[in-house]
C-alpha cells in the first residue's frame, strides 16, 4: 500500500452538533430572543456547539453556564433533530440535540451573561409561547414534542 493519499473532497457547507437545552421551573421553559446570523431576532431555548470529548449532558450544563450563569441537574436526553440551513451565504447542517434539565437552585434567576448573542432570558408557558420562534425549536413544538416528564404534565 505505501504512501497512499486520502483525497476529501470539499463540500458546500458544514454539518455541526449543537446542544439544545429545556431548562424547567414549573411548567415554564426558558428562552432568549436571538441575536445571530441564524434566526436574529426569534426566540430559541439555550444551546451551543458540542466540543470535542464532551458528553451531551456536559456540553448542555457548559452553555448554560456561559449563557446564563445557571447551573442544572437531572439532565435528560429528550429528542434529536436534523436542521439543514440551505439559504444562508454558508449553508450548514445542524444536528440538534434536545437536552431536559431543572434549576440546581430553583431561586436563581437567569443572568444575560453573553448580550451580543442573546437580548435576554424569560420564562414561558409551554402552551403560550412567543414568538416568532427559531424554526428548528418551532419545528419540534409543532411535531408535538413537550419536554415536560408525563407525570407534571397539564
Amino acid at each position: 500500500m505505501g504512501n497512499d493519499t486520502v483525497v476529501v473532497a470539499e463540500t458546500a457547507g458544514s454539518i455541526n452538533v449543537a446542544v439544545v437545552l429545556c431548562l424547567l421551573r414549573g411548567q415554564k421553559v426558558l428562552l432568549g430572543k436571538r441575536r445571530s446570523r441564524l434566526g436574529d431576532s426569534t426566540f430559541s431555548l439555550p444551546s451551543g456547539h458540542l466540543e470535542f470529548g464532551e458528553t451531551f449532558e456536559e456540553c448542555a450544563a457548559r452553555e448554560l453556564k456561559e449563557e446564563t450563569d445557571l447551573d442544572i441537574e437531572n439532565i435528560e436526553l429528550l429528542t434529536v433533530t436534523n436542521n439543514l440551513f440551505l439559504d444562508e451565504a454558508k449553508p450548514s447542517q445542524y444536528v440538534a440535540v434536545f437536552m431536559r434539565a431543572v434549576l440546581a437552585d430553583p431561586s436563581k434567576e437567569p443572568q444575560n451573561m453573553e448580550p451580543e448573542f442573546c437580548d435576554g432570558w424569560g420564562w414561558y408557558e409551554w402552551d403560550n409561547l412567543p414568538k416568532p420562534l427559531f424554526w428548528p425549536f418551532e419545528k419540534v413544538v409543532q411535531n408535538g414534542s413537550n419536554p415536560f416528564p408525563k407525570s407534571d404534565s397539564c
